[in-house]
This record gives structure tokens, C-alpha cells and sequence, in this order.
């Protein structure tokens, strides 16, 4: 296992025949300091947050409506680029990364959105495949790699149907497929159960368990309160610009009345 050092903290590209151990991350795998984030001048959303992420946690991240959520992972993944302080991925910090490192940066994140974001015209593998095809992966690796990431999430055998043909929690699926084909250190699921009714929530939650049972940190945007009941996780709560820590191990029923007051839609 190649170890970690500053040079090669964003790897340019998968090399054929690569397989990343996340793992072999440094530890914390996340770090905010005092980041300040607003979209007006009189409308903060995130006021020094200071936060710590440590590798291979699975941390619920939650909070009413407008709380930072979203904002707190495009940040991670250079979507957005915050105002103030300091966002240190691998130990290195992205918050004034040059424009044409991003990409690089994306390689070591998988990204699931609450809407799929899908190309609907195009195949099911297809789909998957963009997230390699950029970085100029041999096509035969890319195949084997899109047909390992469908095993995964459920959905072999599938890569020929149109993306658009599929139910919503199947396109959910095809959409975490292309997060995690790239094999990245850090998986940022944007409220991927919001729009899926509740058993296929759990379903989704499950594959974000399964996933990070591989050695994957995730984080976990939702406002859904039944979720947080499902396993003893890390919670962490968006108030007023600021992240709090629930207590440990509780789950939203639970964890007193401050929490339940806070998650709500």
C-alpha cells in the first residue's frame, strides 16, 4: 500500500490496476476551522464552525431547514468556496484551492444529491461510468469497475437500461454507484433519502452502512429523524452557524429535547 504524503494527497488519476485503501487516509480525515459561509451579507449560514471529522466515521449531519447542511458539503467539495477560515482534507487545506486542482480534489470524494443527478437519456452504466471516463481510465478497467459498483448498490445486470426507466430509489442506487466507483476516501450524501418514501429510505441507508463498513468516511446530510434511530451514530447538529456534537450514541428520540426541537423540516 502506497503511503499518504503531501504530493500525493490528490492522487491525478486512478492508475489501472490501483486500488485506493481509504484507510490508508490520514486521520482526521476533516478538519473546519471557524469557517465563515454567507450567500448575503445579512444572511450568515455558517458562523465560525469549527468541526473535526476523523476517518472511517459515519456522522449524521442535521438540522432544520436552512441550517448549513447542503452548504457544509459543497463546501467540502469546492461547489462553493467559504468566506473565511480554513477546510483541511487529508490534511491539506481546500478552502483557496486553485480552480484547476478541483477536479483532482473530486477524485478523493463521491458526491450523492437528493435529486440524482442523472443524465436520464443515457444507460445505467453510462451513468456510472462518467465519474471514471474523466480521469482516462482504460475502458476495459472502467467497465469492470462500473459492473463491480452496480454488484454493490443492487443493481447488476442493469447497466443497459436507461437511467430514466428506472424507479426513483433504483436511479438513488445508480447515483451512489457513481460516488463510490472511483473507490474515494469520503462519501457526502446530500439528503439522498428525501425524496424516496420510507422503506426505501432504510434501503438507502443500508448501502451508505454497507459502504462504509469497506473503510469509507461518510457524511450524511438529513432532516429524516427516524433515520437517526436506525444505528448509534455521531450526530451532529446546524444551529445558529455553528456545529454541535449530540450525545453520544443517542439516536433522535433519545437525545433530548434540544435535538428533537431543532429537526424539524
Amino acid at each position: 500500500m502506497a503511503a499518504f504524503s503531501p504530493r500525493n494527497l490528490f492522487r491525478p488519476a486512478l492508475r489501472p490496476g490501483h486500488r485506493f485503501d481509504p484507510l490508508a487516509a490520514p486521520r482526521p480525515i476533516l478538519v473546519f476551522e471557524d469557517v465563515h459561509k454567507a450567500y448575503r451579507s445579512d444572511q450568515p449560514v455558517l458562523k465560525g464552525m469549527s468541526l473535526t471529522i476523523e476517518r472511517g466515521e459515519f456522522v449524521f449531519i442535521t438540522g432544520p431547514s436552512g441550517s448549513g447542511k447542503s452548504t457544509l458539503l459543497r463546501l467540502v467539495h469546492r461547489i462553493e468556496q467559504a468566506d473565511e477560515g480554513r477546510i483541511l482534507f487529508l490534511g491539506r487545506d481546500i478552502s483557496r484551492l486553485k480552480e484547476e486542482a478541483i477536479p483532482a480534489l473530486r477524485r478523493n470524494i463521491g458526491y450523492v444529491f437528493q435529486d440524482f443527478k442523472l443524465v436520464p437519456s443515457w444507460t445505467v452504466a453510462d451513468n456510472v461510468a462518467v465519474a471514471l471516463e474523466v480521469v482516462g481510465l482504460p475502458p476495459k478497467l472502467v467497465r469492470a469497475r462500473v459492473g463491480e459498483a452496480l454488484e454493490r448498490v443492487g443493481l447488476a445486470g442493469r447497466g443497459d437500461e436507461q437511467a430514466k426507466r428506472l424507479s426513483g430509489g433504483e436511479q438513488q442506487r445508480v447515483a451512489i454507484a457513481r460516488a463510490i466507483v472511483g473507490e474515494p476516501a469520503l462519501i457526502l450524501a446530500d439528503e439522498p433519502t428525501g425524496n424516496l418514501d420510507p422503506q426505501l429510505a432504510f434501503d438507502i441507508l443500508g448501502l451508505f452502512e454497507d459502504i462504509h463498513e469497506t473503510g469509507a468516511t461518510v457524511l450524511f446530510a438529513t432532516h429524516d429523524r427516524t433515520l437517526l434511530d436506525v444505528r448509534p451514530r455521531r450526530v451532529i447538529v446546524l444551529e445558529d452557524g455553528k456545529a454541535t456534537d449530540a450525545p453520544n450514541g443517542l439516536g433522535a428520540e433519545d437525545s433530548g429535547e434540544h435535538l428533537a426541537l431543532n429537526l424539524v423540516a
